[in-house]
């Protein structure tokens, strides 16, 4: 048992020591490449770069922060930049965090809105427009089966998923409300049985 509680700690102190590294240049440096190359949908490269690559945060970490932007007004990539920056750097790390990944987009988005007003009607652009469309949704679809393997734990959790798309979806319930009732339900069913605490108590 000691021996797992230190190997437990050491860990702690390598993972608090690598993220406790990260400077405000790397994050804002890192966060600006996330909003220059996020075509399609941000959500895969905000894994593929703050999990994958950078290590700076894991799985269930990025869920609870992608599941907590979810519940809150704004956009996912934004709300999750701040979390993240300020995980690693506190409130200097969330305004590098949130400056980088809204620069290259704004830049961006204000050269193609010139551009769409003039050439928008064209059928080449249409087109273009619907494969960025149909490859947003595969790069949706991938994140969401890899991070389901790794955060659902069991089958009852499926059902939670399928009533939140069912109500959303096929009855049209806003995305809050069915957060907040599914989000109820799911932590009524996973709360600590008196009897689980009985046995770790003994």
């Amino acid at each position: 048992m000691s021996e797992l509680t230190a190997k437990l700690s050491a860990e702690t102190v390598d993972t608090t020591a690598s993220t406790s590294t990260v400077s405000t240049w790397q994050i804002f440096l890192e966060f600006l490449i996330i909003g220059a190359t996020s075509f399609g949908g941000v959500v895969p490269y905000l894994r593929q770069s703050l999990v994958t690559k950078r290590n700076w945060i894991d799985d269930r970490e990025f869920v609870e922060m992608l599941s907590i932007s979810q519940s809150l007004p704004g956009l996912n990539a934004t709300n999750v930049a701040v979390l993240v920056g300020e995980k690693l750097r506190g409130i200097i790390g969330s305004i590098a965090a949130i400056a980088g990944i809204c620069l290259p987009g704004g830049v961006l988005m204000y050269a193609v809105g010139v551009f769409y007003r003039q050439h928008g009607d064209h059928s080449w652009i249409t087109a273009g427009l619907k494969g960025v469309a149909a490859a947003a949704v595969g790069l949706i679809l991938s994140t969401v089966v890899s991070l389901s393997r790794k955060s659902l734990a069991g089958k009852v959790d499926f059902v939670f998923m399928a009533i939140t798309v069912l109500a959303v979806n096929r009855f049209h319930q806003s995305v809050p409300r069915t957060l907040i009732v599914v989000g109820l339900l799911a932590i009524l069913f996973h709360r600590p049985r008196s009897v689980e605490k009985g046995k770790a108590v003994t």
